[in-house]
């Protein structure tokens, strides 16, 4: 169905973009919300601190999750110790940081994160943060 313009030259082909732009504001907010739910799919129980730095985390930074059962995973996807090094250099490349996050489960032994964290700086991984959970004040 086409529309005709006041001069009477012809059809007006020009497109309605409101409910476009309604339509992507909606996915928009959604991916917003969804987002830092993402990086909590993995559950492990955080060592508990005061707070010294405030992170937030979100998709674009690279976090590496260390399990109880010392399984390693960057995202979602899990990955066999040795393959870290390389995955970790491609997520910095990709998402154009140098920062390491990880998240060790609070049960896992000091060695073992002490020996990934020497492994990843002999990789060539320097910038390397500990991400914990705030410690509540009730007690």
């Amino acid at each position: 169905m086409g529309f005709y313009s006041k001069k009477g030259t012809g059809p007006i082909s020009e497109i309605n973009v409101t409910p476009l732009v309604d339509v992507v504001m909606v996915l928009l907010v959604i991916f917003m919300i969804t987002a830092p739910l993402m990086l909590n799919g993995i559950k492990l129980d955080l060592p508990k601190t005061k707070e010294v730095n405030r992170i937030n985390l979100s998709i674009s930074q690279v976090v590496l999750s260390l399990t109880r059962a010392e399984e390693y995973f960057i995202g979602k996807n899990k990955y066999l110790h040795e393959e870290l090094s390389a995955i970790i250099k491609k997520q910095f490349k990709k998402s154009k940081t140098n920062i390491l996050y990880i998240r060790a489960d609070y049960g896992i032994k000091y060695g073992v994160v002490a020996k990934l964290m020497s492994h990843l700086k002999v990789e060539g991984i320097r910038n390397i943060a500990l991400v914990t959970e705030l410690e509540s004040k009730h007690k």
